[in-house]
C-alpha cells in the first residue's frame, strides 16, 4: 500500500508543479483510496510484507525527476501505507471526488483524471506558498 500511495502522491505533485503527467496511467478510485492498478497487480502477492525484490531501473536518467523522487520521499517515506492512505482520502480529494460522485459504492474503480488530480495539487502547492513562517 505505501508503494502505491507514494507513487500516487508523487504523480500529483509533480502534476500540480509541472503540468506534466509523471506515470502514463491514470489512478482508479477504489473503495480504499487511489490505486495505480499495474503497480497493484504487479506487487500484491507481498501484502503487508516489505518488497524483496526490485525489478526496475535504479536510475531515471533524469537528474530533475530523480531529485523530485528523493523529495516526496525525504517528506513522506517516514508515513506508513495507513498514514499515506489517510492523506489520499480527504475530504476534497480527487479520491473523494470521484468515489462519492458514485450513486452505488459497489464498484471496484472508477478511473480518477489527470485534471482533477493537478487542481487539487495546484491548490495544495498554493496553500504551501502562503504559509507565513514560524
Amino acid at each position: 500500500m505505501k508503494l502505491i500511495k507514494l507513487v500516487y502522491i508523487a504523480h500529483g505533485w509533480y502534476l500540480g508543479i509541472t503540468d506534466n503527467a509523471l506515470i502514463d496511467e491514470n489512478p482508479e478510485a477504489w473503495k480504499y483510496g487511489p490505486v495505480i492498478p499495474s503497480l497493484y497487480h504487479r506487487y500484491k502477492r507481498y501484502g503487508n510484507a516489505p518488497i524483496e525484490k526490485y525489478n526496475g531501473s535504479p536510475s531515471l536518467g533524469n537528474k530533475e525527476d530523480e531529485n523530485f523522487l528523493d523529495k516526496i520521499w525525504e517528506v513522506y517515506g517516514q508515513y506508513n501505507g495507513i498514514e499515506l492512505s489517510a492523506k489520499t482520502h480527504q475530504e476534497d480529494s480527487p479520491w473523494s471526488f470521484v468515489w462519492n460522485t458514485i450513486k452505488n459504492n459497489d464498484y471496484f474503480s472508477l478511473q480518477i483524471p489527470d485534471t482533477y488530480i493537478k487542481e487539487h495539487y495546484k491548490h495544495l502547492l498554493k496553500q504551501n506558498q502562503n504559509k507565513q513562517p514560524g
